[in-house]
């Protein structure tokens, strides 16, 4: 495992390299001028383009808006939502380092504000020297909470050994700046048998407990308790006990784990984990898990618990294809917040046109009757919701399966997104799927079930308003899952 994990660390330093360094092809592009910073110029949704080679670079970072976005995380303060990322820009020299903010009023026009913090936080820095190495340049994977009147912004700082990483905090009295360094919440190295200690999220449980949740591959998933009035952990030293995990496939890890993300849902009583699986440019994929306790266990759709060594489902979202256009991969390390009744969930997608490209993908979550997350099957564009006749449901749709196949490789070894690809089902009046008596669909507003089989396999599906991306004109859209919890995407044509 020794060279496997050499190996690792060697792949994650040429990845940010590579997005910070290489020198792509440009796209034809024409992007529009970013209207938060132009209000001569009224904004359209065909403003957000796949591509932005021509604004990448540092002198024009105002015009990013949901550009150059990797590993988000999203807090709402007053009417503004702020997003914290990491820092690395689409084929750019890495000029400025630090935690890149944007913010945003409605969830779709993104107004890029600056860098968090100047260069590296000096405590992390010493602490990986001290160790005998020199740090990575990047800060990754920000996670962003609000204690009372304090603002605390949690940042993962690695280096090329082994595990030998830490995750530390900033705080400030304001969203935006100025942010003091305030100590390492987790650290880790080579000799300590645990996981890395990266992407770190904080979850605030119903009695007041705090708790990060952190990890990757190395070891899977750790939860440990924090001190709610400094936010570093409770017990000095502690490294807490891992949750999540991924298994082996002829001695080798069977892919990618990262990027724990909490949230706690009143309605249903359950704190649920999402976790990303597989390499960031491709096949990175958003699974869940839930439990009762926000120590776990984490059970999968199945009941299955996810420190086991098997994968977990549902996975909610991954990479995906709709005819009209080359799909989208990298789909994964994911904010989850929400905003009144309403919960979003945020990651980075990358056009499989160029993978290096990284854009902020929201979605709207909604929950099956069974208490499960499901994703919008297309981004957030805040098209006014209502109610929806039978009538508008007959016709032509694409669907989309996000059903799960094991990609080779580990890191990027696994060049493959494994794109879950459209195909068209069309809804009869009569009732039947695609005009054959065994297939039905019936339909009680919002959900559609969609039997095959005389009822062998079962979609049940929540219909919406939403918009075609593709396309660029507003449809309906719907997104469930399967008997098997299986995840289910449809837009109407």
């Amino acid at each position: 495992m020794k060279s496997l994990q050499n190996r690792y660390c060697k792949l994650l330093l040429a990845f940010f390299l590579l997005n910070n360094w290489a020198c792509s092809v440009e796209s034809e592009e024409p992007v529009a001028g970013n209207t938060d910073h132009d209000n001569s110029q009224e904004f359209q949704l065909t403003d957000i383009k796949d591509s932005y080679s021509s604004i990448s670079s540092f002198n024009k970072s105002s015009q990013w808006g949901p550009y150059n976005v990797h590993d988000p995380s999203i807090i709402k303060v007053g009417d503004w939502f702020y997003s914290y990322s990491t820092d690395v820009a689409y084929g750019q020299p890495l000029v400025k380092v630090g935690i890149q903010i944007r913010k945003s009023k409605d969830l779709v026009q993104w107004e890029f504000v600056g860098w968090a913090y100047d260069g590296r936080p000096q405590q992390a820095v010493s602490y990986i020297r001290s160790k005998g190495s020199e740090p990575f340049e990047n800060i990754w994977a920000p996670y962003i909470l609000q204690v009372g009147t304090e603002f605390r912004l949690y940042y993962s700082l690695s280096s090329p050994v082994h595990k030998l990483s830490a995750i530390g905090m900033l705080t400030s009295s304001s969203p935006e700046s100025p942010w003091q360094q305030a100590g390492l919440a987790v650290t880790s190295e080579s000799n300590i048998p645990m996981t890395n200690a990266i992407d770190p999220a904080v979850q605030v449980d119903k009695t007041g407990r705090h708790w990060m949740y952190y990890g990757s591959a190395y070891d899977g998933i750790y939860v440990v308790e924090l001190d709610p009035a400094s936010g570093l952990v409770k017990n000095a030293g502690d490294k807490g006990k891992r949750i999540a995990q991924r298994g082996f496939t002829g001695g080798v890890i069977n892919g990618n784990i990262e990027a724990p993300e909490l949230i706690f849902n009143a309605e249903t009583g359950y704190y649920y984990l999402f976790l990303s699986y597989d390499w960031l440019e491709s096949k990175y994929n958003i699974r869940v898990g839930r439990s009762h306790n926000p120590e776990g266990p984490f059970l999968d759709f199945h009941g299955n618990d996810m420190n086991g060594e098997q994968d977990n489902g549902p996975m909610i979202v991954a990479p995906y294809q709709f005819q009209g256009h080359g799909g989208w991969q990298g789909t994964g390390h994911n904010a989850v917040f929400r905003d009144g009744d309403n919960y979003f969930i945020a990651h980075q997608g990358r056009p499989s046109t160029d993978r290096f490209f990284m854009i902020m993908h929201v979605r709207k979550l909604y929950w099956t009757a069974e208490g499960w997350p499901i994703a919008s099957p297309e981004r957030y564009a805040a098209i006014k919701q209502q109610a929806i006749d039978r009538e508008e449901l007959i016709g032509s749709w694409e669907q989309i399966v996000l059903g799960y196949r094991m990609v080779p490789g580990f890191a990027d070894e696994q060049n493959s997104p494994d794109h879950q690809v459209s195909y068209s089902i069309n809804l009869h009046g009569d009732g039947t799927i695609e005009g054959n008596v065994e297939n039905k669909w019936t339909y009680e507003y919002p959900w559609i079930t969609l039997n095959y089989g005389n009822g062998i396999f079962t979609d049940r599906v929540r219909v919406f308003q939403g918009y075609d991306w593709e396309n660029h004109e507003e449809t309906l859209l719907y997104t469930g899952l399967n008997n098997e919890g299986t995840a289910i995407w449809g837009k109407k044509k």
